[in-house]
């Protein structure tokens, strides 16, 4: 029997966890038997479990992660829960896929908002909003385009120039940014946590227990784990682009490292270097490149930059390593002021991204399921995809399943060596590019 990979990530998050966050579920032992099987706890697993429980309380539900919901790679993100897509595009066609998307991140955004309030999760929940800035003048020209979509959507927003970047950023890196209100940031650990805490009686979870191998063979999924065999009439394949050899589908979308670190809290003396600030959150105007920050509620600063392949969901010691200096160098360059704040500690998280942007969404075989091709956007976009995805295999009356579809599908991949050579190329075309926004 071929065994698939397990992700591993040789870290651990930086976001601030309690007790509660950390608390552990079973280990499956043994055999198992349930109308669906959930593998994955992240903002799709949770959220297809979540409504497939409601939808049928009948249903026995059992949900499988090769770790906890707060290690898992919903849990380390940047916190940022959005709205709004980025891109757009010229045509009709193109700002009606658009306006579909918005609908369903905001919807996104409601159901999570409607749990955090019910279970009264606390995640630092914060309706914030998010600047979108540049560092170099010559890359006004990505900025004035991201400012037409906004026009075309009728989307408000606030165009800032570098003093007054500083006034609120506490930085005078960059040169011209835009704000746009309703991104909602949070502590993302946090909020995985509770949401996968908070689940329906009709649901168990298992923790730390990875899905070996799956047989499709007898027309139901047989699914090996360490201990155990959990076998399910129905199955949810929450894994994203991870354990690739799981799918009976594979070659639609690659697995990405990500890397954030945060600093220690700010002392009240330094503090004093900065301008009175509130919590904030910025992306770059090139995602690749840049570096995405983050002022929290307790005074630390948030640093994500730098992507690397990660096929196989591993990322090693050496590479956080490296991620680590980057970042220093990142925040040394922004807060001069702020030399003696050291970074608390460094990890990775992993994304999904497709050749075209369209997710993996629907149905990969009798009784199979999938929602997964985040592209980076993944709280608001894989809690609605995974919810919308139990009324389609439910059959349910839902018009934003229409909204959904329409996104598409995402293209083929080629398999490796082809596979690894596209990504290293196309990364380093964007890190050309954005060579002045670091």
């Amino acid at each position: 029997m071929k065994y698939a990979s397990v992700p591993f990530n040789q870290n651990q998050t930086g976001w601030s966890l309690n007790d509660e966050d950390y608390q552990q579920q079973p280990q499956l032992v043994g055999d198992i038997h349930a109308d669906w099987a959930v593998i994955g706890s992240g903002f799709a697993g949770v959220g297809f479990a979540r409504r497939l429980a409601s939808l049928n309380p009948d249903l026995k539900i059992v949900l499988i992660d090769s770790q906890t919901a707060a290690d898992s790679s919903s849990a380390r993100n940047s916190g940022f829960i959005i709205g709004l897509p980025h891109n757009i595009g010229s045509s009709t066609a193109e700002l009606k896929k658009a306006q579909d998307y918005r609908t369903l991140l905001q919807e996104g955004i409601r159901q999570l908002e409607e749990s955090v309030a019910a279970h009264r999760i606390d995640c630092e929940w914060e309706n914030a909003g998010k600047y979108h800035c540049q560092i170099d003048p010559s890359s006004a020209a990505i900025l004035k385009e991201y400012i037409d979509n906004l026009d075309t959507m009728q989307e408000p927003y606030q165009l800032l120039d570098s003093e007054a970047l500083y006034q609120k950023l506490g930085t005078r890196l960059y040169s011209k940014g835009i704000y746009t209100p309703g991104c909602i940031l949070v502590n993302p650990a946090k909020l995985i946590a509770g949401l996968a805490r908070h689940l329906p009686d009709n649901i168990t979870v298992y923790h730390h227990t990875p899905a070996l191998a799956i047989d499709y063979a007898s027309g139901s999924a047989r699914i090996t784990t360490l201990q155990g065999t959990l076998h399910a009439r129905n199955l949810m394949l929450a894994t994203n682009a991870l354990s690739r050899e799981l799918s009976p589908v594979t070659g639609r979308q690659a697995s990405m490292a990500t890397y954030a670190s945060i600093t220690e809290p700010l002392t009240a003396e330094q503090r004093g270097r900065l301008p009175e600030m509130t919590s904030w959150g910025l992306t770059p105007v090139n995602a690749i490149a840049g570096a995405t920050l983050r002022y929290t509620q307790d005074h630390r600063f948030l640093v994500r930059q730098h992507v690397d392949p990660a096929l196989k969901g591993w990322v090693g010691a050496g590479q956080t390593w490296n991620a680590a200096q980057q970042h220093l160098a990142i925040f040394r360059k922004a807060y001069p002021q702020l030399a003696d704040v050291p970074l608390a500690r460094t990890w990775s998280g992993t994304i999904s991204v497709t050749r075209n942007g369209a997710p993996v969404w629907g149905q990969l075989a009798p009784q199979v399921w999938t929602a997964g091709g985040c592209n980076g956007a993944g709280v608001s976009k894989q809690t609605i995809a995974g919810s919308l995805l139990a009324d389609y295999a439910l059959k349910q009356d839902n018009p934003l399943i229409a909204a959904m579809q329409s996104l598409g599908q995402a293209n083929y991949m080629p398999p490796s060596p082809f596979l690894d050579i596209g990504i290293a190329g196309a990364l380093w075309k964007e890190r050309y590019l954005g060579r002045k926004e670091i």
